[in-house]
Order: structure tokens, then sequence, then C-alpha cells
């Protein structure tokens, strides 16, 4: 396999802070690679490094000379005053370069310039490309090309970075948590896109399944060292469970050691004075081994408790909600059971948040009730993240909530000793919040909402950001809570996990609740929608050859928009078939003398296709 990437020794840090220390690895052709550590470890600043974003304090990363490489960024970085395909159309890609330099060659007039602009243009099969844009960011479920980036919400300009990395075809794409903020659906339609496509990828994401069904190799850092397992999360996992249990074997007998050489230590100096000094620095590199710990419970989660809750939870009685011409429920009613664990899924947009807002009382409901049981105490996780002052310590922002916090019925607290639970280290307690990780930042919110000892947890994406060792505790301290639970993921392993049943939000009010979990639910879906083909399949006349008849004028139209309409289909017809006759020119590869005019003229005619198109469609809606 050619190699792609190399790394060697890069090595970064922040003031006295290091994040990695000498990392080497290579990326060869073909492997699709999940890079896998803990929070603040540096996961974002070595995918910087690598796109070239930021510089390293020591070592090297080589590119092989010939290769394409696209980034899709944590967080995308767009003109907020560029419309989305401008977004586009004007990125910083090699197909937008070979396309501008084609429209630059026509604007100069230059006949050789243009043939050689026209080369690469065909080359890289570019004519087409404002089409397989639009068709691709259709796929992503954007449909206004026109909306200024700075209106898209964050998941929106994630596609549409997705979308503008994908269309230039890459050798090697490098992506930053690539479903943080996507819906399922989404994510699934990129996961199907990554297995099927022969490129090469370096990722980094807490998405399990991801992981799992697009990977063929998983790096790990761990404990400043690189580990590399050929093949996919499911490999990783038990062979990573195989080197942790070797590990803490071979710890166990550096401990039984160790206690035999303190005993040896512990004599009079007379008699290990004519020993061999070896053995004394023997000792002493022994008793350094012996602080390792292997243990994967890093979160000691299970001493935080729930607070008693009664019998009455909520009910819901016929509310409805709607934003502008948007509806969130209409008419919905429902009765929460004690200890239910419920998940919500659905698309962006369908009202998932505003739901648990309104249950809360955050965002009033247009009609109806929510009645809320007397000893219902809400622990909220919300996805936009912790409100404190970025410029206060950690141990400062807990301490201001309670100086003692008080688990179960006898168990006390000070907030040092709760921070260490949440991988809080006493160094890490004295960090400014503003230096936090998005893990570190999501950890301390975590704290925050649990040390309130809440027995209805709402948490809204609580799986953004937080890296898979502490997902994994997070998945085992939710299954054993001792309440009731609502959770908002797009995290399919995590649903999977801990909930019993789902409401799925299709849109215009329409609640389903299905029994069982995220996986149930997508064989489910699958099954009907191969029943639905089926049925329309059987309703399809027999008679294929039959040509349809004729679409009829929309009604409504006025006497001038009929003529515009009919007016509109002929020019169209008309300069799609010069647009035809030009791209067989062009692909021909004979000489022509007039290029320049006709390169023009192909610029002027997609222009107006464009313009015609869209105002076709216009007047083809109205009824």
């Amino acid at each position: 396999m050619a190699s792609y990437l190399q790394i060697e020794d890069l090595t970064k840090s922040y003031g006295d802070r290091i994040l990695f220390d000498s990392v080497t690895f290579g990326v060869n052709q073909g492997d699709k690679i999940g890079l896998i550590a803990k929070n603040g470890t540096g996961k974002t600043t070595l995918l910087r490094i690598i796109a070239g974003i930021e510089a390293p304090d020591r070592g090297n990363v080589t590119f092989r000379a010939d290769i394409r490489t696209g980034i899709v960024q944590q967080t995308p970085e767009f003109n907020p005053d560029s419309t989305v395909l401008e977004a586009c159309l004007n990125s910083d890609t090699e197909t937008c370069h070979i396309i501008e330099a084609y429209e630059q060659a026509v604007a100069s007039g230059e006949s050789d310039a243009i043939n050689q602009a026209m080369q690469r243009m065909e080359a890289e099969g570019a004519w087409d490309y404002d089409d397989r844009l639009k068709q691709l960011l259709h796929q992503l479920h954007i449909t206004d090309m026109h909306a200024p980036m700075r209106t898209l919400s964050g998941g929106q300009q994630k596609r549409v970075a997705i979308a503008r990395t994908i269309l230039d075809n890459p050798d090697l794409i490098i992506l930053d948590e690539p479903t943080n903020h996507l819906d399922i659906e989404i994510i699934e339609w990129l996961e199907s896109y990554l297995k099927r496509q022969n490129v090469t990828l370096l990722m980094v994401t807490h998405d399990r399944y991801f992981l799992d069904r697009v990977c063929n190799k998983i790096i790990e850092i761990d404990r400043g060292e690189i580990y590399t397992y050929e093949g996919n999360y499911d490999y990783y996992l038990r062979k990573r469970g195989e080197r942790i249990e070797a590990l803490s074997a071979e710890l166990a007998k550096v401990k039984n050691t160790l206690r035999k050489e303190q005993e040896w230590m512990r004599r009079q100096p007379q008699a290990r004075a004519g020993k061999a000094k070896y053995r004394i620095d023997s000792f002493y590199d022994l008793k350094e081994r012996a602080r390792a710990d292997y243990s994967e419970k890093n979160i000691n989660i299970d001493n935080i408790g729930s607070g008693y809750i009664g019998s009455k939870i909520f009910e819901a009685q016929h509310v409805s909600k709607r934003w502008g011409d948007k509806v969130i429920l209409d008419d919905f009613n429902y009765i929460f059971a004690r200890y239910e664990k419920l998940g919500i899924i659905g698309h962006n947009g369908a009202g998932k948040s505003t739901f648990i807002k309104m249950l809360q009382g955050l965002v009033q409901a247009d009609s109806g009730t929510w009645d809320i049981g007397t000893t219902v105490r809400f622990g909220y996780y919300s996805q936009d993240g912790i409100s404190f002052d970025d410029n206060k310590k950690v141990i400062d922002a807990v301490s201001e909530i309670a100086d003692d916090i008080i688990i179960g019925e006898n168990r006390r607290y000070t907030p040092m000793q709760f921070l260490t639970h949440f991988l809080f280290s006493p160094a890490d307690q004295q960090k400014y919040i503003h230096t936090l990780s998005g893990g570190e930042r999501c950890r301390l919110h975590l704290a925050t909402v649990l040390m309130r000892q809440p027995n209805f947890l709402i948490l809204d994406e609580p799986t953004n950001d937080l890296d898979i060792v502490t997902l994994g505790i997070l998945e085992e301290y939710l299954r054993e809570f001792k309440g009731c639970m609502i959770v908002i993921s797009h995290d399919r392993f995590f649903l999977d996990s801990i909930v019993d049943h789902l409401f799925v939000f299709e849109g215009n009010g329409v609640v389903k609740d299905f029994p069982g979990n995220y996986s149930d639910y997508r064989q489910w879906a699958s099954e009907q929608a191969k029943i639905e083909k089926e049925q329309q399949k059987a309703n399809t006349p027999a008679n294929t050859n039959v040509k349809p008849q004729r679409t009829e004028r929309p009604a409504r139209m006025s006497f001038k928009e009929r003529k515009e309409f009919e007016s509109l289909t002929e020019e169209i017809d008309t300069l799609t078939a010069e647009k035809q006759q030009l791209d067989q020119l062009f692909a021909s590869g004979e000489a022509i003398p007039d290029i320049a005019e006709k390169s023009a003229r192909y610029t002027e005619i997609t222009a107006l296709l464009d313009d015609k198109e869209m105002r076709w469609l216009e007047l083809s809606e109205l009824s």
C-alpha cells in the first residue's frame, strides 16, 4: 500500500501542559482510521496540525506530493455573509481553483489559456460541478442555496462543509467529530457514503457505531503511547481489553516485587551499605512503575445517587405548540411512569429541545398543561453548555454552587473531592474554564448537574465531545440510575444502551411512541419501507410503455404567467440543446478557432439556464 501521510515525533504543549509527546504513525492508501484518546489529550489539535492549521512544537508531517486532502473541522469556518452556494464555490479546494482559473481564462480571451483551462475542467469533471453540488446539498437536507451562512445552524453548517469536501474528490479526508450536531438520518447517510467510497480517512469521533462500520484501523493514544489495531471498533475493544489485562497482571507482579524490596530498604543503613547501587536504583524504578493505573473506572460515579421520587411524575394534557407555521406538538397527551427511561429522536428542528423545555416550564405551551409531581427534581444537561464565567477556575466555579456536597443520606464531599470523580485532578481543578477542551467542559457541566442529586434527568445531546471511555462510564451510571430520565441524542450506541422506548418526532406535531431502543426502531422502519415499496410496485400499472400524459398548466396561473411558463419551456429546451452542442465540441479535442467566444457563450448559457429553470419551478408549483 502506498504511503499517503507520515507523522514523525510530533509534540505539542500549551505552557507547561503537554498534549502529546513524540507521536509517530503513518496513514496508507485505503486506511480508514479512527483516532481514539481521552479528552484533553489534544485529538483536535493533532488533526489541526496535520491539516496545517496549527504548528507543532516539534516533529514532521509529510504528505505524499500528489495526493489531494480535504478536512472537515469540528466547527467549520465560513464567511458569515456568503450564501451556501458561494461558500462551496469559493472554497479553498482544488476543484474550485480549477473552475476559478477557467473563468479567469475566459475573461482574458487568450486561446491558449482557455484551452489549458478547459482541459483541466474536462479532466476534473468540473463542467457539471454546480449541478452535482446542488444534488448533494439536497441529499444533506440543505434546500435554500441562497441562504446566508450566518443564518444556518451548527448542524447545517457542518453539512455544507461535508458537501464541499466530498465534491472535491480528495484522496485523503480528515474528519474531526463529523457526527456532532447531525441528526441520525444524515449520520447514517454519511456512514453509508464513506463505507462505499474508495477514500482514505483519518478521523476523530466518539460515535461507536460509526467507528465500527466505517473504520478498518484504530489508532489509540494512551498515556503518551501509540497503539495500532488492524480492525474495526469491535476488534479494538477486544484487543485493548487483552492489552489492559496483560498490563494489569504485569503491574500486580511489579507491586509484589516492590513489597519485597521495600522490606529490604527498611533495614538498617548498615545492612544495605555494601549492597550494589543498582538494587537501590531498581527499587526507585519499581516504585515509579507501581504508580501506573490501568483502571478503566476513572470516574467513580456509582457513589452518586438520586433523590427519592414519588409515583406521580408528570402528565401532559392536550399540549400544543407552534413556532410560526411549524407545528411542534398537536394535542399531545402522555402519562410518564416512575423509573421510565425515554429516548427522543427526530430531524433537527422537529422540536425535540422545545419539548423538554416545555416540560420544565422554560418554554410555555400554546395550550394544554403539564402536571408535574411534587417530588420531581429535574437535573437538566443542556446542549448549550455551562454558563460559568470563563475566567474562573474549575474549583471556584463548583465552590460557588456548594461548599458542602451531600450525596445520599450521609456522604459528604468537598468540591475538590467531588471533582476527582469526574477526572479532574487537583492540577486540573486549578485550570481556568476558558482553557478546557470540549470534553472537559462537558464533564464539568455533568458534575454540576449531578451534584444537585436530581431524581429526573433530562439530557440534551450529552454525548457531544465526551471521549469513549467517559461515555461508557456515563452509560453504566445511567443504566443504574434510580430515577426517571429523558435523553435527546444522535448517538445510536448511547440510545441502545440506556433507553426503554423512544419518542420519534416525525414533524408537523406527530410524535410516535416506539417500544424499544434505536436499533429496534431502525429495523422496524426498514421493514416498513420494504412493505411500502412492495405495495407501490403492486399498485403500478402493468403496462409501463404507456406514455405519461402531458401535465396541464396550473389552474391558478394568471394569463400572463401561463404565457411566461410556455415561453420558458421553449427557451429552456433551446438553451439545453445549445449547451449540449458546446459540450460535445469541447470534448472532441479538435481545434476551436473562436474558443474565447464559445467559452463565454457557454458560461452565459449556464447562468441563463439556472435562472430560467428556477423561475419555471416557481411557476410550475402554482395551483
